[in-house]
C-alpha cells in the first residue's frame, strides 16, 4: 500500500460544546511566559505532578542556576539545551539541516552519511550561527507609556521601531547584554528580554537522514513516527570564558552556568511533562474574519501552487542524486510548510474553529455593549472588521497569486532582486534614491546616470560575487520547469486587470484562435533572457552594459511589477481605520475582556521563552481509532522499504535493529519480563508550535527525557486555537538518541562527557 495515501476523512459529527470550550483557557493550554509563573499556575502544574517550585524553573535573582539557564535559542529559529559541562548543546536534526546541507558535497554527503566529530578538532564552526542565553525579563509597560506620552506632548508620535531602538539601546548599554523588546497582546504589555550571545558554535554530530528523518515528508505531521530527530553542537567561549563573537582556534568550550540532567528512567501514560523553548508565532487572538480568509482563500491558493512546485522538484530529485543534494534543504523547508498549511485548512474546517471564534465575538460584543466606555472605544470594532475584509478580499487574493508565482515561484525572482541590488547601489553612489517601485520605465535621470556610469563588474564586486554564488544553489533545468509552472499559474489565476502592459502584450502575442499558449510565453521569456543561463549571466554582469539594456531584458520586463501595487490598492480601499489597526484593537479588547473575567491567558507566541506543561498520553485521532503513546524500533522495520528514499536503512542500522542490540540503553517495559525494550518517539499534550523544535521535554523533576520535534496532523489548527484532546507534541526519546550515538555511531567521547 502506498504510504502517501493517508486517511484524511473528516468526521461527520463534531462535538460542538467541546470545540467551543477549547477557547476557554485550560491548565494544559498556553505557552506561558517563563518569568510569569504565578502562584496559581505553579499550583496547577504541581497538581499535575511537578515536583519543583516556580523559582527552580526561572529566577533571575537566584544565586545559583535554574532550569531556564540551560535552555537556549538558536537565532530565534529553534530551541536547544545544554547537556554537559563542556558546552554540548542538543537540538533537532531538522534545526541543523541547513548547516549539515551546507557542509555536504557529492564526495561527503553528511545528510545521507551522518556527521560525527570523533575528536574535538573535528568539530566544524558554523559561520553566522548564534546561541542566545536568556538572562532576565523586565516588564517595561509603564516605561513605554511614559515615552509615548512625552512624544505625544512634543507632537512627535513614536512608532514601534523607534520605541524598540530607544529601549533596546538603553538596556543594552546599562547591562552589557543584547536587549530585545517584545510586545504582548498587541501592545497591552511590553517586556525587555536580555540575552548573552555566543557566536562560535560548532557542529558535533548529526545522524543520517535515514535515522533523523526516517519517513521523510510522508510521515511529517503524522503519528506514529519513528524519527531520531537530534543533532549536537558545542558552544565555545573566548580563552577568558567570555562570549566569543567569532571563531578562533584559541576559543574553549563553554563552562555553563547550568546543564540539564538526563533521566534514563523513562515515562508512562499520565506522567507529568513540561517543554521550555522559544515558540515562534501563534495567532490565537485572531478574529473569525482572519481565519475565514486564510482557510477559504489564501491557503488553498498557496497550497495548490506549492504542491505543484514540490512535484516538479521531487521528480528531478528522484532522477539525479546531485540535484537531490542541491535542492534537499529547500525542498525540506517547502514540504514542512506545505503540509502544515494543508493541515490547517483541514483542521480549521473539521474542528469548526471559525464557528467557535464567531461565538467568542458574540460574547465580546455583549461585553463591549455592557459598558459606555467600552462601547465608545470598541462599539463598531467587529462590524468594521467584517466590512474591511469583505472589501479587500479580491485584492488580497490576487496578491497571494502574485507572491506565489512571480515572487516565490522560481529562483528567477531572486536573480532579478540581486541585479536590482546592483542597480540600486550604483544609483545610490551617484546620488539617486534607488529603491523605487519597479512599475513602468525608470525616471529619465536614472537612465542618463546609468548610461554615464556603466554596469561594470569591477565597481561592485561584492554584489556580483553574491549573485554568482546564488547561481550555484540552483539547477537551471529545474528552474526552467518551475518558471514555466509559475507563468502558467500567473496567467491562469490572476485577474487580468492586475497585469502590466508587457504581460498583456505577451498574452496577445501568443494567443491564436482564442487559445493562449502559456507554455510558449514561458519558453520565449526563458530563451531570450540573460538571467536564465549561467554563462550568459556571468558574461552580462562582467561586461559593460547600460541599465537600458537591462530594462530591455524580457524577463525583467515581465517581472516589472511590485507588491506595492496591491498594498496601495488595499490602502485606497480601506480608507480610515486600516485593517492592521482594527486587528490590534481586536486583540486588546479580547485581552481586556478575559482580564475582566479573570480568565488565565498567555500571549501569542513571539519567539520569547515560554513554558508549557502536560502529560504523556495516547491519541484518538478519529472516532474508534486509538493510537499508542509511544513507538518502538519494530515500527521502523515494519516501514522499511529498501527502494524508498524515505523509508530506507543502511546495513548497520538494519542489523542493530534486527538484533535488538540496545546495549545499556535498553529497559524492561514490563517489570515481570527480562526482555529489553527501546522506545523511539512518544506523545505528550504539551502546547507547542514552530520554534519549539529542539525544545527539551522534561519530567516532573526537570530532567531531560526527550526532545520536541513535531506536532500531529490533528493539531494543525493550533496557531489559531488549542483543541483539547487533539493537540499533541511528538517527541524523540533521549534513550534512543543515546543509543544512536553509542551503538550506531560509536561516539564514546560524547557518552563519557555526559557522565551517565
Amino acid at each position: 500500500m502506498d504510504r502517501k495515501i493517508k486517511t484524511i476523512a473528516i468526521a461527520a459529527v463534531c462535538i460542538t460544546t467541546a470545540i467551543a470550550s477549547s477557547f476557554t483557557a485550560k491548565a494544559d493550554e498556553g505557552m506561558w511566559m517563563i518569568h510569569a509563573i504565578n502562584s496559581a499556575l505553579e499550583k496547577k502544574m504541581q497538581e499535575r505532578g511537578l515536583e519543583l517550585s516556580a523559582n527552580e524553573i526561572y529566577n533571575a535573582d537566584a544565586e545559583g542556576a535554574t532550569i531556564s539557564d540551560a535552555i537556549v535559542s538558536l537565532d530565534f529559529g529553534c530551541t536547544g539545551s545544554i547537556i554537559s559541562d563542556k558546552g554540548l548543546l542538543i537540538t533537532n536534526h531538522h534545526c541543523a539541516y541547513g548547516d549539515v546541507h551546507s557542509l555536504s558535497t557529492d564526495e561527503h554527503n553528511y545528510l545521507e552519511e551522518g556527521f560525527w566529530a570523533m575528536e574535538a578538532d573535528e568539530e566544524i564552526h558554523i559561520k553566522g550561527k548564534n546561541v542566545l542565553f536568556l538572562k532576565r525579563v523586565i516588564d517595561v509597560t509603564d516605561e513605554v507609556k511614559t515615552i509615548r506620552e512625552e512624544a505625544k506632548k512634543q507632537g512627535t508620535p513614536i512608532g514601534g521601531r523607534k520605541l524598540s531602538f530607544i529601549l533596546e539601546k538603553k538596556y543594552s548599554t546599562e547591562t552589557g547584554y543584547e536587549a530585545s523588546l517584545a510586545s504582548m497582546w498587541k501592545g497591552s504589555r511590553y517586556y525587555i528580554a536580555l540575552y548573552e550571545v555566543y557566536s562560535d558554535i560548532r557542529l558535533v554530530a548529526a545522524p543520517p537522514v535515514s535515522i533523523a528523518a526516517f519517513g521523510g515528508d510522508i510521515d511529517n505531521w503524522e503519528w506514529p513516527q519513528h524519527k531520531g530527530d537530534f543533532a549536537l553542537y558545542r558552544v565555545y567561549t573566548s580563552p577568558e570564558g567570555r562570549p566569543a563573537k567569532e571563531y578562533s582556534e584559541s576559543n574553549i568550550p563553554l563552562n555553563p552556568k547550568k546543564k540539564l540532567d538526563i533521566s534514563l528512567e523513562g515515562y508512562r501514560p499520565g506522567d507529568y511533562t513540561m517543554v521550555i523553548g522559544y515558540p515562534g508565532r501563534t495567532d490565537r487572538y485572531s478574529s473569525s474574519f482572519d481565519l475565514d480568509y486564510s482557510t477559504r482563500v489564501s491557503l488553498p491558493i498557496s497550497n495548490a501552487i506549492r504542491k505543484q512546485k514540490m512535484d516538479i522538484i521531487r521528480r528531478w530529485m528522484e532522477t539525479d542524486p546531485s540535484i537531490r543534494l542541491l535542492y534537499s534543504d529547500f525542498f525540506f523547508s517547502l514540504s514542512n510548510v506545505q503540509e502544515l498549511n494543508e493541515g490547517q485548512v483541514l483542521c480549521n474546517n473539521r474542528f469548526k474553529v471559525k464557528e467557535a471564534k464567531e461565538l467568542q465575538e458574540q460574547q465580546m460584543q455583549e461585553w463591549i455593549d455592557a459598558s459606555p466606555e467600552r462601547k465608545a472605544q470598541w462599539g463598531d470594532l467587529i462590524p468594521s472588521m467584517a466590512d474591511k475584509f469583505s472589501r479587500i478580499e479580491d485584492i488580497k487574493r490576487n496578491s497571494v497569486i502574485y507572491r506565489e508565482t512571480l515572487v516565490s515561484g522560481s529562483a528567477i525572482s531572486r536573480f532579478v532582486n540581486r541585479i536590482n541590488n546592483l542597480r540600486n547601489e550604483m544609483l545610490r553612489r551617484q546620488g539617486f534614491s534607488g529603491r523605487k517601485p519597479l512599475n513602468g520605465q525608470p525616471p529619465k535621470e536614472e537612465i542618463e546616470c546609468c548610461c554615464r556610469h556603466r554596469f561594470c563588474g569591477i565597481e561592485y564586486p561584492s554584489i556580483k560575487v553574491n549573485l554568482m554564488k546564488e547561481l550555484e544553489r540552483y539547477d537551471f533545468d529545474v528552474e526552467r520547469d518551475l518558471f514555466r509552472n509559475s507563468v502558467v499559474n500567473y496567467y491562469t489565476l490572476l485577474d487580468r486587470r492586475w497585469m502590466t502592459d508587457f504581460q498583456k502584450e505577451m498574452l496577445e502575442r501568443f494567443t491564436s484562435d482564442g487559445k493562449a499558449d502559456l507554455n510558449g510565453i514561458a519558453d520565449y521569456l526563458w530563451e531570450n533572457s540573460f538571467l536564465t543561463e549561467k554563462e550568459r549571466m556571468d558574461k552580462f554582469i562582467h561586461e559593460e552594459h547600460t541599465m537600458e539594456e537591462y530594462y530591455a531584458d524580457p524577463i525583467f520586463k515581465f517581472f516589472n511589477m511590485h507588491i506595492t501595487v496591491f498594498n496601495n490598492a488595499i490602502a485606497k480601499t480601506e480608507g480610515e481605520n486600516d485593517l492592521l489597526s482594527l486587528k490590534t484593537e481586536y486583540t486588546r479588547a479580547l485581552y481586556q475582556m478575559r482580564e475582566d473575567k479573570g480568565i488565565p491567558q498567555a500571549p501569542d507566541a513571539n519567539s520569547t521563552m515560554r513554558i508549557t506543561y502536560g502529560t504523556v498520553g495516547e491519541l484518538e485521532p478519529y472516532d474508534a481509532v486509538m493510537t499508542s503513546w509511544r513507538t518502538t524500533p519494530e515500527g521502523i522495520l515494519e516501514k522499511y522499504e529498501p527502494q524508498s528514499y524515505e523509508f530506507n536503512l543502511d546495513e548497520r542500522q538494519k542489523t542493530l535493529l534486527e538484533t535488538k542490540d540496545w546495549g545499556r540503553w535498553g529497559f524492561n517495559e514490563n517489570r515481570k519480563s527480562d526482555k529489553a525494550q527501546m522506545y523511539v518517539d512518544f506523545l505528550t499534550d504539551n502546547d507547542i508550535t514552530g520554534g519549539n523544535s529542539g525544545s527539551p521535554v522534561l519530567n516532573s523533576r526537570g530532567e531531560l527525557i526527550g526532545l520536541a520535534f513535531d506536532g500531529n496532523k490533528e493539531s494543525l489548527s493550533s496557531d489559531a486555537a488549542y483543541i483539547s484532546g487533539y493537540n499533541k507534541c511528538v517527541c524523540v526519546d533521549i534513550r534512543y538518541i543515546l543509543w544512536v550515538r553509542d551503538r550506531y555511531a560509536g561516539m564514546d567521547r560524547i557518552i563519557s562527557e555526559l557522565g551517565i
